[in-house]
C-alpha cells in the first residue's frame, strides 16, 4: 500500500468514532486497522483522528469522513455531539490532499452495492440480483438516518443524502399518541428520530412504565431493554420493543413511498440484535398499512445490513468513486 493510495475512512456518530485504513488501488476495498473510539474521550474530531493515526502509525494522503449531520458547507456541526470544525482547516491540519465529507447514512447507502451475501439479511421479499434502485436506506442508532441510493450497477450509483429522520412522527393508535404527547412535552416536538433511536427506545420504555415527562425520568439503558425483551420476562420491555418495531415499520413504509423505492435497506447497530423479534413483530403490517398503496409496497423487498462497519465501507466506496 503506497502513500498515494492509502486513505483514512471514518464513521463519526453521536457516541462513537470509527476509523479504518483502505488501499484505494486494491481490486477489492478492504478495511484495515479498524478501531472504534468513544467520542467522550476526545475534545474534538481532530483529536480523535490524530490519536487513531498515531496508534496505527499511518499518514494517509486522502480521507473520507461520514458524520451524523448535514455536510453542505465548510462549517460542520454534529447533530448529537458538541463537535464543530471547518472542513478546509481539518484537511490542512491533517496534511490531506483530499478530504471528502459525507452524511453518515449517505455513506451507508454508498456501501449497499458493495455488500456481499454474508453482509445482508432479507427480512421480507427476495434479494434482487442485480440490485435495482431506487433504494431507501434508513436505520436507528444515536439518531435515525435516512438516505436514497439511485442508479444501477451498469450505469453507476449515486447517493442522495437527506435529513429524513427529522420529519414529524405520525402516531398510530392510543399508545403512540400517548408516547408522542410525552415526548412533545419533554422536547417540544416529536420527530421520528426522537422515537427511533437508542434514547427513543429508553423513552418509550419510560412512558410505558409511567414516568413523568416533566421531571427527570429514570431511563433504562436501551441495550438492557432489548435484552430484557428478548429474555421474555419483562412485560414492559417487550411492549417497548414491539412498539419500536411497529413504528419503524410505519416510517420505513413512508420512506419507500416518498422515495419511490424498489428496495428498502435497514441499517444501524441496534437492529441486528433482535432480527427474529423484528420479523415476528408488527413491522411488516405497519410497513404495508398505507391504504391504497399497500399493494405497491407488497412488492418491495426489505433487507437488513449485518456488515459490522457499513459506514466505513461506504466512505471508502464514495472516495473511490470520486477518482473515476
Amino acid at each position: 500500500m503506497s502513500h498515494d493510495t492509502l486513505a483514512l475512512v471514518g464513521d463519526i456518530g453521536g457516541t462513537n468514532a470509527r476509523f479504518a485504513l483502505v488501499d484505494l488501488a486494491a481490486p477489492t476495498l478492504e478495511l484495515r486497522e479498524s478501531k472504534s473510539l468513544a467520542n467522550a474521550d476526545f475534545a474534538s474530531l481532530q483529536h480523535a483522528i490524530e490519536h487513531y493515526l498515531a496508534t496505527v502509525s499511518a499518514r494517509p494522503a486522502r480521507a473520507a469522513l461520514a458524520v451524523a449531520c448535514p455536510v453542505g458547507s465548510d462549517e460542520i456541526r454534529l447533530t448529537n455531539r458538541a463537535w464543530a470544525f471547518s472542513r478546509s482547516e481539518l484537511q490542512a491540519t491533517l496534511g490531506l490532499a483530499q478530504l471528502r465529507m459525507l452524511n453518515d447514512f449517505g455513506a451507508v447507502a454508498w456501501a449497499v452495492p458493495a455488500l456481499g451475501d454474508a453482509d445482508i439479511v432479507t427480512l421480507h421479499g427476495a434479494l434482487q440480483t442485480p440490485l435495482r434502485g431506487p433504494v431507501s436506506v434508513l436505520g436507528p442508532g444515536t439518531g435515525l438516518g435516512v438516505a436514497l441510493l439511485v442508479g444501477a450497477a451498469d450505469s453507476g450509483w449515486q447517493v442522495v443524502e437527506t435529513e429524513g429522520g427529522h420529519i414529524g412522527f405520525s402516531p398510530v393508535g392510543d399508545e403512540e399518541q400517548a408516547i408522542a404527547a410525552w415526548m412533545t412535552a419533554r422536547h417540544g416536538r416529536t420527530s421520528t428520530e426522537r422515537l427511533l433511536c437508542g434514547k427513543g427506545l429508553s423513552e418509550i420504555d419510560a412512558v410505558l412504565r409511567g414516568e413523568d415527562a416533566l421531571h427527570t425520568p429514570h431511563l433504562r439503558d436501551p441495550a438492557d431493554i432489548v435484552q430484557l425483551a428478548l429474555d421474555g420476562h419483562d412485560h414492559t420491555a417487550r411492549r417497548t420493543l414491539a412498539r419500536f418495531c411497529a413504528a419503524l415499520g410505519s416510517v420505513a413504509g413512508d420512506c419507500a413511498l416518498i422515495q419511490g423505492a424498489r428496495n428498502v435497506v435497514i441499517a444501524g447497530g441496534i437492529i441486528p440484535r433482535f432480527l427474529p423479534f423484528l420479523r415476528s413483530s408488527a413491522f411488516r403490517e405497519r410497513f404495508l398499512a398505507k391504504g391504497r398503496m399497500a399493494a405497491l409496497l407488497e412488492a418491495v423487498p426489505i433487507h437488513v445490513i449485518t456488515h459490522p462497519h457499513p459506514g466505513l465501507l461506504g466512505a471508502a466506496c464514495a472516495l473511490r468513486a470520486t477518482e473515476r
